[in-house]
């Protein structure tokens, strides 16, 4: 079972059908919102500030969401893929965005709607990205946009197989 703890006074809430995989931690102010997974060894971490998350999430095998300490919460839309070992701290993401393997999204950036971060990119402090881009680098530059056949064949088709594996985990 998911080591699920409250701090401060917090306790996460959980919306209808979301799966923890047995080593995920889920920890004080974190809200998420429908049919979410939060796959092996991924943190997160509402220790420090609060922690919005929408539906149809999947946060993969060793992310770490996080925060600074009263001053940069985190919050992240629906239908958003955050790739296993990716690191997000108190910023915001919007709606359809996936967040490669291994990239690190950095406090108060905001990531725009239908937005892609390359694995292994690195997104500095305060940086907003424009809806609809494909961000690559160190530190992570607009490289293009994000067409039809990346948004379908990457950011949905991702955000859909994790609703999918899930099912598999909650048949047993």
């Amino acid at each position: 079972m998911a080591l699920i703890r409250s701090v401060r006074g917090f306790t996460p809430v959980f919306g209808v059908e979301c799966f923890l995989a047995e080593t995920a931690v889920v920890i004080g102010d974190t809200v998420m919102g429908d049919h979410c997974s939060v796959w092996y060894n991924a943190v997160v971490r509402g220790d420090v500030h609060r922690i919005r998350i929408g539906h149809r999430v999947n946060i993969q095998d060793g992310a770490v969401l996080h925060c600074t300490y009263e001053r940069a919460p985190l919050t992240i839309g629906n239908d958003v893929s955050i790739g296993h070992n990716a690191i997000v701290h108190g910023c915001t993401v919007k709606d359809k965005v996936l967040i490669g393997m291994g990239a690190i999204v950095m406090d108060h950036a905001v990531i725009g709607e239908g937005s892609v971060i390359a694995a292994g990119a690195v997104v500095l402090q305060n940086t907003v990205v424009e809806p609809g881009s494909l961000m690559a680098g160190v530190p992570a530059k607009r490289v293009r946009e994000v067409g039809p056949d990346l948004s379908r064949n990457e950011i949905e088709r991702i955000a859909n197989n994790y609703r999918m594996y899930a099912g598999w985990f909650k048949q047993g």
